[in-house]
């Protein structure tokens, strides 16, 4: 059962199952006082919302005004499955369907559902990002890609109107190069951020909050702009 999310003007937090289309996806939800805007979280392949990354990048979001959803993108009986045969990991079009699914619950839950919606997505998750930006009726704000490939979101690119950044390691020399053809199908507004040193994950020192306060600093402006 879903709690009733009473955020504003206090703060909440606390984990929350997505229930929608005869599925329940497990994840957290931090809204501090009076946001400006929500981001979803969409994780690539073999991680989850427990991700040390997406929640220290969620925790800076949020010390800026932004509220933020962690979500598992598969139910654990899929993540069971998944381990063994890896046969969802680049299914692009089936992540995407679940971060609509879980848009669409946020925008019924109170006062959440009337916040400006942003996505953020790590790996495979960033494709998923655009793609679901695609889709109509959903009127997602702004979308950011750290260390992503959305160069699988194919032919959506050209399609994403949601304002995009583009996060990548200078050191992530075989993403690198995927980010910079798919950032020039883009035909929306947009950016690429490249984080001098940084590797695929961003583990080094001060790259991964570095990374944050980009995403920060874009969700401020273009959040704020779609509301």
């Amino acid at each position: 059962m879903n709690h009733p999310v009473e955020v504003s003007p206090s703060a909440w937090n606390g984990e929350v199952h997505i229930a929608a289309a005869g599925l329940q996806l497990e994840g957290t939800l931090d809204v501090p006082a009076n946001a400006t805007g929500l981001v979803l979280f969409a994780h690539g392949s073999g991680s989850s919302h427990h991700s040390p990354r997406n929640r220290h990048v969620a925790a800076m979001l949020g010390r800026s005004g932004l509220a933020t959803l962690l979500f598992d993108l598969l139910t654990a009986e899929e993540e069971r499955r998944e381990s063994r045969t890896a046969h969802l990991r680049f299914d692009i079009s089936f992540l995407a369907s679940r971060l609509e699914l879980a848009t669409q619950w946020v925008r019924n839950e109170p006062h959440v559902g009337s916040l400006p919606v942003g996505y953020f997505g790590a790996s495979t998750g960033a494709a998923a990002a655009l793609v679901a930006a695609t889709t109509p009726g959903l009127e997602i704000g702004a979308v950011v890609s750290r260390g992503g490939r959305p160069d699988l979101a194919g032919r959506a690119l050209e399609a994403v109107h949601a304002s995009t950044l583009l996060i990548v390691g200078g050191a992530d020399t075989a993403v690198l190069p995927l980010n910079e053809l798919a950032y020039d199908r883009l035909r929306c507004v947009k950016r690429l951020e490249v984080v001098p040193g940084a590797t695929h994950l961003f583990e080094e020192p001060g790259t991964l909050d570095l990374a944050a306060e980009f995403a920060a600093r874009w969700f401020g402006e273009y959040l704020r702009a779609a509301a």
